[in-house]
């Protein structure tokens, strides 16, 4: 066995995964100082907060790890985050595959989330779509038609933001590398969770 290749390869290793992990802390670092990014984050909360009481539903759309992270943070609003309480109205759009891929057949893969949306929708609902281009055309269209409907949304994306930033208000997280973007969007998405739980259900909070 070559113990000495062994060492190298294992001490190369650990120098990437410290690369790694001081990349994700820099990207972090640096939304930490974004006052105006986090006070997008601060407004968000607000209008959630205020959509779910008026019974409302925090509606989200992604793809790939993106529409990952959408179950994820649904997730979270549904069952429960920091503590035990009543479920909070969330829905992802494209989790239900017959309807995707039915929307897909027919209308064309652009469209499958502009259609649920359409179709599962209210005025009073909040839209947060993610994408770490800014330029997935099924989530364009989406915001597209949020925009039709009046939703409120708001989108999370990277430092470039590409279309996306041009039709809604963006969370852009300042990195144009995915991983590091997405690593970000679950981070604020934790945070979006809190601040909502705490804020409606306070008195259980304390």
């Amino acid at each position: 066995m070559d113990c000495i290749g062994a060492f190298g390869r294992a001490f190369m290793n650990l120098i990437t995964i410290q690369s790694q992990i001081e990349l994700s802390i820099t990207t972090k670092q640096a939304l930490l100082s974004d006052i105006v990014e986090l006070e997008k984050l601060e407004f968000l909360a607000q209008n959630v907060v205020q959509s779910l009481k008026q019974g409302g539903k925090v509606i989200f759309a992604g793809n790939g790890g993106s529409f990952s992270d959408a179950q994820h943070l649904s997730a979270e609003f549904i069952s429960r985050f920091l503590f035990n309480r009543a479920p909070l109205a969330s829905v992802v759009l494209g989790a239900n595959n017959s309807a995707m891929s039915a929307i897909g057949n027919d209308y064309g893969f652009d469209q499958i989330f502009a259609r649920e949306l359409k179709g599962l929708a209210k005025g009073n609902d909040i839209f947060i779509p993610i994408s770490t281009s800014g330029n997935s055309r099924n989530i364009l269209e989406s915001v597209n038609k949020a925009k039709e409907l009046g939703l409120i949304t708001v989108g999370l994306t990277g430092a470039d933001g590409g279309k996306l930033k041009l039709l809604c208000d963006c969370i852009q997280v300042p990195s144009n590398e995915t991983t590091r973007i997405q690593e970000c969007h679950i981070m604020l998405g934790h945070i979006l969770c809190q601040l909502v739980e705490k804020s409606i259900f306070s008195e259980s909070s304390q």
